[in-house]
């Protein structure tokens, strides 16, 4: 097999051979370097590539092109090789447009030419590049074959663990000819929907999520029965932990119920977060930071569910929900939260069939010429109104306040003023959900008047359940379940009841020594991706001085 490819492409000849040969100079032993001076050059050598069936691994393209600019090229690139790495060159005097235009493509980075020296500018971030793409590269989305309704909810779950997993798929609706082919080669039915089979031919019915963990090749039995820390959930705050616990020496592994990233992983951008200024996405984001905890030797364990978690002298052990254990000297709980249910009639019965929580980003290619409709006002819900306007017709997002400004940035909600398909009504709630076998209408009600909108599509984005219903009596939460730490454990200066050490709680120290809490599960947190990641990080310093007292 050929070496893959790095394609720069720019219409100044000195900058197209200036960065193709810094590029030689650095990955010319493992990669070919191809340059073009336009975008339309471009494609039609990436054509080529393509049907000779070799890779392209990461793209350099100039913003500021004749006939087509870089996000236009990069946009219909994607096309040909959704997976290779995109990255815009650009000058400094088009930084801010440059960054607004990134919003329109997903693009990995952006490079302010001139560049040097490479060694600091440019290397860096080919780097980051070429190793997301090695991480998921061109491998056919055929290795493993879905087959399942458009309309099901188990199908949409199973859908839906494989992409926030970043495991590719190819989905076959049981309504298609190909799929009664594979469902007959599989010796199954379509009451067997839905129906994995992988590369190698094992057939899964209606499998489940550690089921098909196993199944891809996701780690999910602990290597060692003792670690020095166990982090319990995989978003922001967990990532964080692990990060900064496995590179200070600690012996860590994370357990994740479904996939990493938590709610933020589903973000389709965050463009608020330290040192991201084009934006990016959950899943970019927090697939970097498991990549990152993984290089430090942190084991990552998903589709694990902890039912238990109690002090057995000097060891905190973790209860899976098979009932086999994992102990550590110390414990981060970072389990995060849910979206709450929305209670309106029809809505449980058609979760997963037209009722989604959460952006899920998988149904974006089916709401395409669809009005969508989106329940909530913070970032999340925002975040997933500007994501789903560039594939429907137009989206509605439903509030009960009086505007967006209590509770969503002011740099989205300016996103949102901007973008013509997008409408706010405010005062609005949802009293019904319509439909057979999938949501087909909405019942909703603005300032006291009823109406009924047709839509096959409803994302909801309202409040925040803390996922701790699994923890015993002896971990204090406040009346909402978030679990309180440090000085809110104490009561006029008094340590909480039981407290076995003669000192008081650690900061974010729960009401069980050695038991530490990060992020939004925690009670009086910040409800933000930076602050998460933060904790997590504070919560290993004091995991650190927790360990010293031993």
């Amino acid at each position: 097999m050929s070496q893959p490819i790095l394609m720069t492409v720019d219409d100044d000849p000195a900058v197209s051979r200036s960065v193709a040969r810094d590029l030689r100079r650095r990955y010319g032993k493992d990669y070919r370097v191809i340059r073009a001076d336009s975008g339309a050059d471009a494609l039609d050598a990436l054509r080529e590539i393509k049907l000779r069936g070799d890779a392209v691994a990461a793209i350099l393209a100039d913003y500021r092109m004749p006939q087509m600019d870089g996000i236009s090229f990069l946009e219909q690139a994607m096309d040909l090789f959704p997976h290779a790495r995109r990255a815009l060159l650009t000058a400094y005097a088009d930084t801010d447009a440059a960054i607004q235009a990134i919003n329109v493509v997903d693009v990995d980075h952006y490079l302010l030419k001139p560049w040097d020296p490479p060694e600091e500018k440019l290397y860096p971030v080919v780097d980051a590049l070429v190793e997301a793409w090695r991480t998921v590269g061109d491998r056919s989305v055929e290795d493993i074959k879905v087959v399942g309704h458009r309309w099901s909810s188990p199908s949409y779950h199973v859908r839906d663990f494989l992409a926030r997993n970043s495991v590719p798929y190819r989905w076959y609706s049981v309504d298609d000819a190909e799929a009664c082919r594979l469902l007959d080669a599989a010796g199954a039915t379509a009451a067997d929907i839905p129906v994995l089979i992988t590369a190698d031919g094992t057939v899964l019915r209606q499998p489940s999520g550690a089921e098909i963990a196993d199944a891809v090749g996701l780690s999910t039995r602990p290597a060692q029965e003792f670690y020095d820390l166990v982090v319990v959930g995989g978003g922001p705050a967990g990532l964080g932990a692990a990060v900064y616990g496995a590179s200070e020496g600690l012996r860590t592994v994370l357990v994740e119920r479904k996939a990493t990233g938590g709610q933020a992983g589903q973000s389709s951008r965050i463009e608020n977060y330290l040192g991201f200024p084009d934006g990016v996405s959950g899943a970019q984001l927090t697939d970097r930071a498991r990549r990152q905890a993984q290089k430090f030797g942190a084991e990552v364990l998903t589709a694990r569910d902890v039912v238990g978690l109690e002090a057995r002298g000097s060891a905190r052990v973790i209860t899976f929900g098979d009932g086999t254990e994992i102990a550590a000297h110390a414990v981060v709980l970072a389990s995060g939260v849910s979206y709450r249910a929305l209670e309106a009639d029809g809505v449980a019965e058609l979760t997963g069939r037209g009722v989604f929580y959460g952006s899920a980003a998988t149904e974006a290619p089916e709401c395409h010429g669809e009005h969508v409709y989106i329940v909530g006002g913070a970032n999340s819900a925002g975040q997933a109104a500007v994501f789903f306007s560039k594939h429907a017709r137009a989206v509605t997002i439903l509030i009960r306040g009086e505007s967006l400004e209590v509770s969503m940035s002011h740099y989205l909600i300016e996103q949102i003023a901007a973008i013509g398909n997008i409408q706010v009504r405010t005062r609005t709630t949802v009293l019904k959900a319509h439909g057979a076998d999938h949501l087909e209408a909405l019942t909703v009600c603005e300032n006291g008047v009823t109406e009924t909108v047709e839509t096959g599509h409803l994302f909801i984005f309202i409040g925040a359940a803390p996922r701790t219903d699994w923890l015993g009596e002896d971990l204090l939460r406040d009346d909402h379940g978030f679990v309180r730490t440090g000085p809110d454990l104490l009561t006029e200066g008094r340590r909480p009841p039981g407290w076995p050490l003669d000192r008081d709680p650690h900061y974010l120290e729960s009401s069980i020594p050695g038991v530490f809490v990060a992020g939004d599960v925690r009670a009086q947190s910040v409800k933000r991706v930076a602050s998460a990641v933060g904790e997590g990080a504070m919560a290993v310093t004091l995991v650190h001085r927790y360990l010293e007292e031993q």
